[in-house]
């Protein structure tokens, strides 16, 4: 969700912004644009297309600088057209971009209104631009600590001035900033929202804090922020040296990036388990030894796919590790009255690390007194990990279509790993049980290539929802969250409207909706509900609904008419939801490749959701 990339250097570095904005894409956005400082003015390209197009307008245009400033945006204020594209400007002396939403921009619009400004865009980032031109006496660090003061909402800029032709200024307050420092000795310094756009570049990468506001000329960088008596200081931030895998990013020979993430599973599950060799607290950081041992309770705060995980691991940890747990959906979470416990565990579950409803919910709980935190993420630099008391890095490596595969599965390895420490430190796993659950973890890799050679078969399924308009999905148990995630990542990339429902809840208000054009999902494994399924998917069959059943091999089930039958090779046991989402990734893929959508980019979505 909207993308930065900024430089200063001695040398041209519009191809460095571009370049940026085009690792940046897999994000989401609907608008992009880049602005310089060149020949003493202010000259900039923007675009409602691809950053492709906006590659070519800027060749076409002859636009080249050593300092610019670029962007790729989401839009939240206004429709995605030309003149709300970023970057903005002021009377052409102040160019800006902006991450985030500003929330008290409806004031401040009245008042610079008033002031003789006028606005080109429906932006709320086209305030800050003209709040900082209003500010500006001639040095613009101040005139942007200045600005930073009035705005209340979330943010990450990137600002130039004409007058100032060699300098940016950078800050951030609730959504990621990344500070880039020149190579070997290079007078050149950037800035951008995720390290990932400036992979090849420079891999020594400042992670700015909240409230910082940093001053970057070509050789020289200043930090500050504001002290307890609103005085701006300077600080010292540490340089990580960051190996972006840019090269990750490469399609290969895969028709989309979602469908080479979804065959990329089985090689990033074992990543994931690499370091694995028995169940600790240590495999969560090293202070998980006393906190998980001091807990009672657990509290999942997530968003979206990873909130299904977590309802997936709500089954686990209170069926194996037999420790109460809530799950919440980070976005309500802070915005209620809950009971806070101080021996709770908090765990946030994210892809990205940035998601900005989880981190804002990870506070609250902090603020109310639990302290005891643990993130599941996919990013070891992210903010999720640093604000974090404890964390367990999934590996599995740069997600680029927006609906997750790869995350969501290495999300529940994680978990499982959790579940399964807590279960030991409270006297429920033994050796003997410990052992085989690390072996079937082992086996997962292999498991998992096998429900991918089903794909021939899913192909065909897929066929028969290329005219629908709505689907049903049901699942029981630890299953359940499993068709939830199999309705969502349908209706997320092919526009199908479907939802997923507990089987047992049929005939409490679902099954009005089952006719023949309402093709009905099944997860239906061979586990202690499966009986109870069976009688539920008559009761769809007796309504004349067409089943698609997804079934284990073992589990005596039989294709007829009205009711399709796919086996998997093998019933998994606990681990078995980790399974079964593979199929519904790849029926949501060959669904929305059948129906001609942008399977990695869906309208509306972005990949990493850093506003609220």
């Amino acid at each position: 969700m909207c993308g930065i990339v900024g430089a200063v250097s001695s040398r041209n570095i519009v191809p460095v912004l571009v370049e940026g904005l085009k690792r940046l894409e897999y994000r989401g956005y609907d608008s992009c644009g880049v602005a310089v400082h060149q020949d003493g003015a202010l000259r900039r390209a923007r675009s409602t297309s691809r950053v492709a197009e906006l590659d070519t307008h800027v060749a076409q245009d002859g636009i080249a600088a050593g300092t610019g400033i670029a962007h790729t945006r989401w839009a939240t204020h206004g429709e995605p057209a030309v003149r709300n594209a970023h970057p903005h400007f002021s009377r052409d002396r102040i160019a800006l971009v902006h991450n985030g939403i500003i929330e008290n921009h409806d004031e401040l619009r009245a008042e610079l209104r008033a002031l003789g400004y006028v606005f080109d865009s429906q932006t709320d980032t086209e305030v800050i631009a003209h709040l900082v031109h209003h500010l500006y006496q001639g040095d613009l660090l101040a005139a942007v600590q200045q600005a930073v003061t009035r705005l209340q909402g979330a943010y990450a800029i990137a600002v130039f001035s004409q007058d100032e032709p060699h300098r940016i200024i950078g800050a951030r307050e609730g959504s990621p900033l990344v500070l880039g420092r020149g190579q070997d000795g290079a007078a050149e310094n950037f800035l951008a929202s995720d390290a990932m756009a400036l992979a090849g570049v420079t891999d020594q990468i400042v992670y700015l804090e909240e409230g910082d506001v940093v001053d970057m000329q070509p050789g020289r960088v200043w930090i500050t922020r504001r002290d307890a008596g609103g005085h701006y200081v300077d600080v010292q931030r540490e340089t990580r040296t960051v190996h972006a895998h840019s090269g990750a990013a490469e399609l290969g020979p895969y028709r989309h990036y979602m469908q080479k993430e979804i065959f990329e599973q089985p090689q990033a599950i074992a990543d994931t388990l690499d370091a694995v060799s028995h169940i600790t607290p240590e495999l969560f950081g090293e202070k998980a030894p006393q906190a998980l041992s001091e807990i009672n309770r657990v509290l999942i705060l997530a968003c979206g796919t990873s909130y299904y995980a977590g309802l997936t691991a709500k089954y686990w940890l209170e069926g194996v590790a037999r420790i109460p747990t809530e799950v919440e959906v980070a976005s309500e979470y802070r915005y209620r009255t809950s009971v806070p416990d101080p021996k709770t565990l908090v765990v946030t579950i994210t892809q990205s690390g940035e998601t900005a409803d989880t981190l804002a919910a990870l506070k609250h709980a902090r603020s109310l007194g639990m302290s005891h935190t643990l993130t599941i993420c996919n990013v070891a630099t992210s903010a999720m990990v640093r604000e974090c008391a404890m964390a367990y890095i999934t590996r599995a490596g740069v997600e680029i279509g927006v609906a997750s595969t790869k995350a969501f599965t290495t999300q529940l390895i994680g978990l499982f790993l959790l579940t399964l420490t807590l279960a030991k430190l409270r006297g429920h796993l033994s050796a003997e049980e410990e052992a085989r659950h690390l072996k079937d973890l082992r086996h997962l890799p292999v498991a998992v290539q096998s429900v991918l050679a089903l794909e021939p078969q899913i192909i065909a399924w897929s066929e028969e929802f290329v005219p629908r308009h709505n689907a049903l999905f049901l699942g029981r148990g630890r299953h359940y969250p499993i068709a939830l995630e199999g309705a969502l990542k349908l209706k997320e990339i092919s526009y199908i409207h479907a939802e997923a429902y507990p089987a047992g809840e049929l005939k409490h208000g679902p099954l009005a909706l089952v006719t023949r054009e309402m093709p009905v999902i099944t997860v239906a494994p061979n586990d202690e509900l499966l009986e109870k399924l069976k009688s539920n998917i008559q009761e769809v069959r007796a309504r004349g609904g067409e089943l698609f059943v997804f079934a284990d091999g073992d589990s005596r089930m039989e294709s007829e008419p009205g009711v399709r039958v796919l086996r998997m090779p093998e019933h998994y046991g606990l681990t078995s939801p980790i399974l079964h989402v593979i199929p519904l990734q790849l029926l949501a893929y060959h669904t929305a490749c059948a129906r001609g959508t942008d399977v990695d980019k869906p309208r509306n979505l972005a990949k990493s959701v850093t506003v609220e």
